[in-house]
């Protein structure tokens, strides 16, 4: 299909598939926007876009609900044109910059499809002259993605970049993220983490709830005003907790690596009913044709509890992340 001079190709992969894959590919409509590939293992699905983005616009386990937000209403007027979030989970490039990171990607992407793994890509950005490439693959049986991002400089000129993952969540749960082990004064002499805050940041709001494990900012409708935190992950894990089901990232620290917004490679936001967890890659110079890439892997849990005490949530979290190292 040829829609606005950008060919979409979408392989048909289940007459390519052997009969004892677990794996199904089929075309379904898009929440509002088209059609998507669907990928299907009996106990999870992923919808992806083909005429917007590169986007991930559904995650959830199959016939239940989606894990992953859809805000079409939502848009951003800038010099290089309206920018839409639409929802589910998106590529950019960091640090954060107006208008360079709002390239409008409302337009069909490039569609590739190989076993158990799709591959979008977008036309390269007219202005900033990158061209975003995410790979979602689905594993054969339990609820695992992998979810490549690619970012490569097509400009004549270096670029310094860093892959900067966001997946807009479905209303109403709670970002989890892990504070370092705890080691007393007398053994710790250095400080282990780096935080970063932004000028609306307030750690007194109620939406904060911050312990001796866990950082956690919850969802409220109520509460318009924004609220953002970064924090250098070594942990590897950061998740959302809503109704019951907890959604785990897992994705590396690299020690040698410099990281965007003073040396962060985790990030949590919320304003109102909008929620985003995002992670980051190292912060890299890229020649011309040159990329980087940052990956992150996804787990999906139902039944799961969210108590109120760090102590009692580190021991209902403990056998769910022992399954996604």
């Amino acid at each position: 299909m040829v829609r606005n001079g950008l060919i979409v190709v979408v392989v048909a992969l289940a007459c390519a598939l052997p009969a004892a894959a677990e794996v199904t590919v089929d075309r379904v409509p898009c929440p509002g926007q088209g059609q998507c590939v669907r990928l299907a293992n009996g106990t999870v699905d992923v919808l992806v876009a083909t005429e917007i983005g590169p986007r991930i616009v559904r995650y959830g386990f199959v016939g239940g609900d989606n894990l992953l937000g859809w805000v079409p209403e939502a848009s951003v007027n800038t010099d290089l044109g309206q920018w839409r979030p639409w929802g589910g989970h998106r590529l950019w490039s960091a640090p954060e910059h107006m208008p360079r990171s709002y390239s409008p990607d409302n337009d069909p992407v490039r569609v590739e499809v190989s076993g158990r793994t799709v591959t979008l890509t977008q036309a390269v950005e007219p202005k900033t002259g990158i061209e975003k490439v995410l790979t979602v693959t689905l594993a054969e049986t339990g609820t695992e993605v992998t979810v490549g991002h690619r970012l490569v400089n097509r400009n004549l000129w270096d670029i310094q970049v860093a892959p900067w993952a966001l997946t807009i969540m479905n209303t109403g749960g709670t970002i989890l993220l892990p504070q370092e082990p705890y080691a007393s004064h007398d053994d710790a002499l250095q400080p282990v983490r780096a935080m970063t805050l932004w000028a609306y940041t307030d750690l007194s709001d109620p939406r904060w709830q911050i312990g001796p494990k866990f950082l956690r900012l919850r969802t409220d409708a109520a509460r318009a005003g924004s609220q953002k935190v970064g924090i250098a992950n070594r942990q590897g894990w950061a998740a959302y907790h809503r109704n019951g089901h907890l959604f785990v990232k897992r994705y590396d620290w690299r020690d040698s690596a410099t990281y965007p917004d003073f040396g962060v490679n985790t990030e949590a936001y919320t304003a109102g009913a909008f929620v985003e967890l995002e992670t980051l890659g190292a912060l890299v110079s890229l020649a011309p044709g040159a990329s980087a890439t940052h990956d992150e892997r996804w787990f999906l849990f139902r039944g799961v509890e969210q108590p109120a005490t760090d102590d009692a949530l580190a021991t209902v979290l403990a056998p769910h992340l022992k399954v996604t190292r």
